[in-house]
């Protein structure tokens, strides 16, 4: 974590310097986001980083959430919110999920259930964070604090709920929504951009003409989060059960140590039929658990939330309103408003997230200056695909866990093994960006193997040149909007003439830079360039880097200390564990830490031709 750039200031570092309110025309903002859940509060976040774009984030519950929904945080997650600056708070507070357990109906006696087997949660290797969990009530309030610190200084307008959107063409903040405050007041605020994360029920996709299509499995389950006792061995496990007659259970650890998740199979539902027409009640969930996992006992003292619901997969028809404008779109959903699914593969929260992660900077960087509008037409591109493979997943694993137990196809090892070779993509690692406008296509991502074009930017650790620090190379990542340019140095010493990682930082700094960073703005305002070195930190100075890995920035001129890193000492390094070519390469990586592009150090001439596709040229 870097602070101070531009002068000391005493208190929390966390809560960055803010220039003061950007203007604000009467009743306009640049963006207003519909729905304080996660996917607003990832938005939110996002665009608080930037104080000269207004942001109002509405939501019509009268405060912050406080209990239930959401708690599976995927390991990509974490990653994300290790941009954020609030992972460590996280890892700190939740459950972490570290294998999981089977049980079935035991062969002899099937009124009984024995344990089957059990499983690694996460593969080693796949991210240096674990998979876990945590209320989501409590990752809203990493993200509202984090909104509430960045430079925008913003916060969520509670009590405030959406009536209508309306276009109006010519008008430089064209999209006009009618608010109504918790007193029954409305009133109308003009913004250039509207993100709707307003759930299923969608006022802003609606507004659209956008429905969600997709079907029902007629299937009931309740949730419940409950303090009990307990002789059931695997209660701190994450356990999956089978029984014989008495349907299904996902027993989830939460935080703290006693508190437990149960998705607990109930009834199927008649054609038509509704969970709430049941009239279901706590007792019931509680009695149906027990029944599930006899012949043990459960005791429980209190049940802290609960409710129920039934299985449906739902994709929306549009995840923005480019049909109804002709051309481009200016409002977007995201989140519930644009997918549905079951909760019991924990990929709800974790997808709506990403979802808004991929727009923020975006949104950024057309309302910046630095994109052409063109640039948010690859959101549903890229996002309605995620979508859809999240719908085909959750529809295989909730009809696997609706299944009885013995049934074809759906036997307790068939079960096993669905949730082994799902682990990467139940982790957050399932999405793979296609060659596009934003992704090359480029075969040379062979001289990086370990980091494949289109898919997350897999961290490694390495050490900081300038004073030894072992640290993750993905960590130096924020979520400030910029693309990164890792530079993989060549075997040379890069005080060498003949440094082709030398000659590239040359290059760049002659030639991209340049061309796409503002007048007066620090060198690393739009691309931030680190380098990595195959030497030891032991061989080489602060003094021997180029200028662009040892770069004077901010109003004193202050040097930034850690741009270069070399790897790791004594065992296998980054250039192994992610197969990078020995010759060195850059590896270009977007601002939602997505493999763009990767190419040789030689060719560090041809990247502005590779951003002019999507960014606007300087001057």
């Amino acid at each position: 974590m870097q602070f101070y750039l531009n002068g000391y200031y005493a208190g929390d570092p966390h809560v960055q310097p803010a220039p003061g309110d950007a203007a604000r025309d009467d009743g306009a903002v640049d963006v207003l986001v519909v729905g304080g859940g996660p996917a607003g509060l990832v938005l939110g976040a996002s665009l608080a980083q930037f104080p000269e774009i207004t942001t109002m984030l509405i939501d019509k519950r009268p405060g912050p959430l406080e209990l239930g929904q959401a708690d599976g945080v995927a390991c990509r997650t974490i990653e994300m919110f290790e941009a954020f600056g609030f992972a460590h708070q996280v890892l700190e507070e939740s459950y972490w999920v570290n294998e999981v357990v089977f049980w079935r109906p035991d062969p002899a006696d099937p009124s009984r259930i024995v344990r089957n087997g059990r499983v690694r949660d996460v593969e080693d290797g796949l991210s240096e964070m674990p998979h876990v969990i945590l209320n989501q009530a409590r990752i809203h309030e990493f993200l509202t604090d984090s909104m509430a610190n960045g430079p925008a200084r913003l916060a969520p307008h509670y009590g405030t709920e959406l009536v209508s959107l309306e276009q109006v063409p010519g008008d430089s903040h064209p999209v006009h929504a009618t608010i109504r405050d918790a007193e029954g007041a409305t009133s109308v605020v003009r913004a250039k951009y509207v993100v709707g994360c307003d759930g299923a029920r969608s006022t802003v996709r609606r507004s659209f003409g956008a429905e969600l299509r997709g079907d029902s499995a007629n299937q009931a389950w309740g949730v419940m989060d409950a303090l009990l006792t307990t002789d059931f061995p695997d209660i701190r496990f994450k356990a999956v059960v089978q029984s014989a007659e008495h349907g299904n259970m996902l027993i989830i650890p939460r935080e703290g140590g006693y508190l437990v998740r149960f998705y607990i199979e109930l009834d199927e539902l008649a054609e038509g039929e509704r969970a709430r027409d049941r009239n279901i009640t706590a007792d019931d969930l509680i009695a149906a658990a027990r029944r599930v996992l006899a012949p043990h006992d459960l005791d429980v003292k209190e049940v802290v939330w609960w409710s129920v619901y039934e299985i449906g997969q739902r994709v929306a028809e549009a995840f923005d309103n480019s049909a109804q404008t002709g051309g481009l779109p200016n409002v977007f959903v995201a989140g519930d408003a644009c997918h549905t699914h079951s909760p019991k593969a924990g990929q709800g929260m974790n997808v709506s997230m990403q979802d808004t992660f991929n727009l923020g900077w975006k949104l950024a960087a057309v309302l910046r200056g630095q994109a052409p509008e063109s640039l948010l037409g690859t959101y549903e591109e890229e996002r309605r695909g995620v979508a859809q493979d999240l719908i085909d997943f959750d529809r295989k694993w909730a009809g696997m866990m609706s299944a009885q137990a013995g049934a074809t196809g759906v036997t307790p090892e068939a079960l096993q093994q669905q949730f082994s070779e799902q682990g990467r993509y139940t982790a957050g690692f399932g999405t793979k960006y296609a060659p596009s406008l934003l992704t090359s296509g480029d075969a040379r991502g062979q001289l990086a193997t370990g980091l494949p074009l289109g898919e997350r930017f897999h961290s490694s650790p390495v050490v900081q040149v300038a004073d030894g620090k072992h640290v993750q190379l993905g960590h130096a990542a924020r979520a400030d909007g910029r693309w990164r340019l890792y530079l993989f140095g060549d075997a040379r010493d890069i005080r060498s003439p003949e440094s082709a990682l030398a000659a590239a930082c040359g290059v760049l700094a002659s030639t991209l830079l340049p061309r796409f960073t503002p007048a007066g703005a620090d060198v690393d305002d739009v691309f931030d360039v680190r380098g990595v070195l195959q030497q030891s930190h032991h061989e080489v100075d602060v003094s021997d880097l180029p200028a662009l890995l040892a770069p004077s920035k901010g109003r004193y001129g202050l040097t930034d200390y850690e741009k270069a890193f070399t790897s790791v000492v004594g065992g296998p390094d980054i250039y192994d564990i992610r197969v990078i070519s020995r010759d060195g390469c850059i590896v270009v990586v977007r601002p939602d830490q997505y493999v763009a592009h990767v190419l040789p150090l030689e060719a560090a001439g041809s990247l502005p031709e590779f951003f002019e596709r999507f960014l606007l040229p300087v001057g």
